[in-house]
C-alpha cells in the first residue's frame, strides 16, 4: 500500500498544470533531513511555520493602526491568514500548488516590527545595513527560530517569502500567487479598517476604481481572483488584466495619499520611533541585556544584526513594556514608621 506522501506526487502529476512546482520536484533543503512518509516537503515546511514562535507573535503585531481598540482591525496574524486564504484560492484556479502557495504565504511577514511598517522605516534607519522585513522574514526561517537553528525550509518557500514584495521576482509561479495575494489582501482589509476608523467613507473611493473592481471588499478580491484566473490560466506566468492591474494600482495609490501617509494612521509614530531608537542604542551599547539566544547571535553575526533580530521580534505590547522596564522608574514601596 502506498503511503500518503506518494499517492499526493500522484494526484500532482495528474491534476496540476505544467507549470505548477511538483512537490517531489523540490530544490530541498539547506541541511539535508530524513523525509517524512506521509507528508512531502512542503506541507512539513507549512506545520514547520504554523508551529515557530514568530508565527505566533503575528497575532500581537500591527498591521496599519496602532494598538486599535476593536476586535475587528486587522492584525499582522489576521493579514497572513488572508494572504494564505487568496493565495490558495489562486492556486486552486490556476492548476498550481496549493501546499507551497500556503507555506510560502504562512511565513511571508514573520520577519515583520512591531508597530507595523513604521516599525520597518525605523529599524532600517537605525539599522547599518538597513532593515527589510522580506529579507528578515528569511533570516527568521533559517536562523532565529530553534535557538539559532532555523527551520531549514526548502528552497522554493524560503525563495517565496523573500520574494513576496511586488519589486520581488520569485522563482516559482506559487511565489508569484502570494505576492499579488498580499497585494490584494492588504489594500481591501487596510480600506475595511480605514472605513472602520472613521478615517474613510466607501463613497470616497474614486469612481474609476469601484466600476473596475466594485463597492465591497468581497467584489474586489473576486474581481481580482477572476481577473488573474482569465489571464494567467494554462500559462507560464500569474497577472492580473491591464485594467483590473491598473485599478487596483490606482487603489493602492488613494490608501497611500488618503490613509498610510497621513497624519491620522502615522500620528503613534514619532513616539515608537523614539521608543525603538532608545532601546536599538541601549542593547547595542549593554549586549549582554540581550537574551541569551540573542547574545550568542551577536557573536555569530554582529551586535548591532542581533539588536535588530530581537527588537523585530517583539510584539508592539513586548516592546512597550521593555521599554518601559528599561527606561521607566519604578514605584518604591515602603511602610509608614508612624503606624
Amino acid at each position: 500500500m502506498p503511503v500518503l506522501k506518494e499517492r499526493t506526487y500522484a494526484i500532482e502529476e495528474q491534476f496540476l498544470s505544467p507549470y505548477a512546482t511538483k512537490s517531489k520536484d523540490t530544490k530541498g533543503r539547506l541541511r539535508e533531513e530524513k523525509p517524512c512518509d506521509m507528508r512531502t516537503d512542503f506541507q512539513r515546511d507549512r506545520d514547520r511555520i504554523i508551529y515557530c514562535k514568530a508565527f505566533r507573535r503575528l497575532k500581537n503585531k500591527t498591521q496599519v493602526f496602532f494598538s486599535p481598540e476593536g476586535d475587528h482591525y486587522i492584525t499582522r496574524l489576521t493579514h497572513t491568514l488572508d494572504v494564505a486564504q487568496i493565495a490558495r484560492s489562486l492556486a486552486r484556479a490556476l492548476a498550481l500548488n496549493e501546499d507551497l502557495c500556503e507555506a510560502i504565504a504562512l511565513g511571508h511577514d514573520l520577519g515583520h516590527t512591531p508597530f507595523g511598517h513604521s516599525g520597518e522605516r525605523i529599524l532600517n534607519k537605525l539599522a547599518p545595513g538597513g532593515f527589510r522585513h522580506n529579507e528578515q522574514s528569511v533570516r527568521v526561517v533559517d536562523v532565529l527560530e530553534k535557538d539559532g537553528a532555523g527551520l531549514n525550509l526548502t528552497f522554493e518557500v524560503r525563495d517565496g517569502i523573500l520574494n513576496h514584495k511586488k519589486s520581488g521576482n520569485p522563482a516559482t509561479l506559487e511565489g508569484r500567487c502570494v505576492s499579488i495575494a498580499d497585494r490584494i489582501a492588504y489594500i481591501n482589509h487596510d480600506l475595511e479598517d480605514a472605513v472602520r476608523a472613521g478615517v474613510l467613507k466607501p463613497s470616497d473611493i474614486p469612481e474609476d476604481i469601484t466600476k473596475v473592481l466594485g463597492t465591497a471588499s468581497k467584489e474586489r478580491i473576486n474581481a481580482a481572483i477572476t481577473s488573474v484566473f482569465f489571464e494567467s490560466y494554462g500559462k507560464d506566468f500569474v497577472r492580473m488584466s491591464e485594467e483590473v492591474e491598473k485599478a487596483s494600482e490606482a487603489l493602492r495609490a488613494f490608501m497611500f495619499d488618503k490613509v498610510y501617509f497621513t497624519e491620522f494612521a502615522r500620528g503613534e509614530e514619532g513616539k515608537a520611533e523614539r521608543m525603538l531608537s532608545y532601546m536599538y542604542e541601549y542593547f547595542v551599547k549593554n549586549i549582554e541585556k540581550l537574551p541569551a539566544t540573542y547574545v550568542a547571535l551577536a557573536d555569530r553575526f554582529t551586535k548591532e544584526q542581533a539588536v535588530c533580530d530581537y527588537i523585530s521580534s517583539m510584539t508592539d505590547r513586548y516592546a512597550v513594556y521593555t521599554f518601559n522596564k528599561i527606561f521607566v522608574p519604578r514605584g518604591w514601596s515602603f511602610v509608614d514608621e508612624n503606624n
